[in-house]
């Protein structure tokens, strides 16, 4: 073949090609940029260092270092097998006992809310799936300002969830990086500030990503100010049980907020508290005046769930049911739970005082102060970078680091990193 004849089916490619990408339907579209976390644990993958520490990922992981499957999961799978259950699908709103039992986990089994029927709950994908549940029906029915006010900072997904349902997002000072705990004055300030009929996020517990949580004493302050200003209450309970191993004191605030009158919404997941991870169990509840309120909501719910999912999976939802409904299998839970609990407290007095012995002068009771899976250190970026190059211990660059992933056999290690680029 001539080189004229070469070069011409060459420039005839380079054309066909070209007029392709033209024609692409998707020519426009822009490549997105990588999820922070999974970059972390992508790069810690990468890593050859025999000692190196993913602190990034939000899974709970045993003393080992290993994914944790409950026995009472286990237990409660078993059951399951022995019932030959069918694989129909479930209804729009989901398991009835799921969605009663859920509710009750959060309310207490005495809720004169339940009892009187002002509840409309459904079964939502995990607590992201509730979320979204959640937001799409205040974008269609919230009477008020269709804002929704974060605490800053707040859980990373939510933003871009209530966004993406059409809701417009706005924070309240919640974390005071000074003290490396809640600035309380300021998230009066701000919410006294908010609009009325507007809608005001609360983490119950657990607080993602800082671990900050308000006393009890705080939590009845911003509930009359709340009330006062006439905001709506939506409560994300993504850890009952997990944060101090007692599913009652998690969910203290959600109680308290109804006992103080107000009508909340709620998410729930069962990711962490049950490690159904995978499973995707969760429940979005709202509270109506009347059982015909939380008729009419649950029908409007029910529209909405057809056209994004039509229906929710029955495996973590049957699961779930089995080991709320079991007395045995709810017992062995709940010490599960705590058992989970307690290694992440522990793991946080261990990394503070060998913070101590390695001769650090910097105030670390933060680590301790704060609660459940996640704990802001107070790093900056610059020591974060420290901490991966010179130690191999991944993070994200806001020195938030996951307990989970601290054990008795790598704290002592992360302590001394941690006063190196620190001191």
């Amino acid at each position: 073949m001539s080189l004229k004849k070469s070069t011409s089916i060459l420039q005839n490619k380079n054309a066909i090609t070209y007029a392709q990408r033209a024609n692409s339907w998707w020519s426009g579209v822009q490549m997105g940029p990588p999820d922070v976390i999974l970059g972390v644990t992508e790069a810690y993958k990468r890593d050859s260092n025999p000692k190196k520490i993913n602190l990034g990922a939000g899974a709970y992981r045993d003393d080992e270092g290993k994914p944790y499957v409950l026995s009472c999961v286990r237990k409660a799978e078993e059951k399951l097998r022995s019932k030959n259950l069918d694989k129909e699908y479930a209804p729009i709103t989901g398991s009835a006992d799921f969605c009663k039992l859920s509710i009750e986990l959060a309310l207490g089994d005495n809720s004169d809310q339940i009892a009187n029927g002002l509840n409309a709950t459904v079964q939502g994908i995990s607590g992201t799936g509730s979320l979204r549940i959640g937001a799409a029906f205040l974008n269609g029915f919230f009477p008020g300002n269709k804002v929704v006010y974060l605490p800053t900072p707040s859980w990373g997904n939510h933003i871009p969830i209530f966004k993406h349902s059409g809701l417009d997002v706005k924070s309240y000072r919640y974390y005071d990086p000074k003290t490396c705990g809640l600035d309380f004055a300021g998230a009066l300030d701000d919410i006294s500030k908010i609009p009325e009929k507007s809608i005001v996020l609360l983490h119950a517990c657990a607080h993602n990503p800082t671990g900050v949580d308000p006393s009890k004493e705080q939590w009845a302050e911003l509930s009359q100010l709340i009330k006062k200003k006439n905001l709506f209450p939506f409560f994300d309970l993504a850890y009952q049980g997990f944060a101090t191993g007692n599913v009652d004191n998690d969910a203290f605030a959600v109680c308290l907020f109804v006992k103080d009158g107000h009508k909340i919404a709620l998410a729930q997941s069962y990711a962490k508290n049950m490690g159904l991870y995978g499973e995707r169990a969760g429940a979005f509840s709202i509270l109506g005046e009347s059982n015909d309120e939380a008729e009419r909501v649950l029908s409007q719910i029910k529209i909405l769930i057809r056209a994004l999912y039509s229906n929710p999976p029955i495996n973590g939802a049957r699961l779930v049911t089995e080991i709320l409904g079991d007395a045995q299998l709810r017992s062995e839970w709940l010490q599960e739970v705590k058992g989970m609990a307690d290694r992440i407290i522990s793991v946080r007095t261990k990394l503070r005082d060998n913070l101590k012995k390695e001769g650090s002068t910097k105030n670390w009771e933060h680590i301790t102060n704060q609660i459940g899976m996640f704990c802001f250190t107070g790093m900056n970026a610059q020591q974060v970078e420290r901490l991966t190059k010179d130690f191999s211990i991944y993070l994200t660059k806001d020195g938030r680091i996951s307990m989970a992933g601290v054990t008795s056999k790598n704290v002592d290690y992360l302590a001394h990193a941690m006063h190196e680029v620190t001191k």
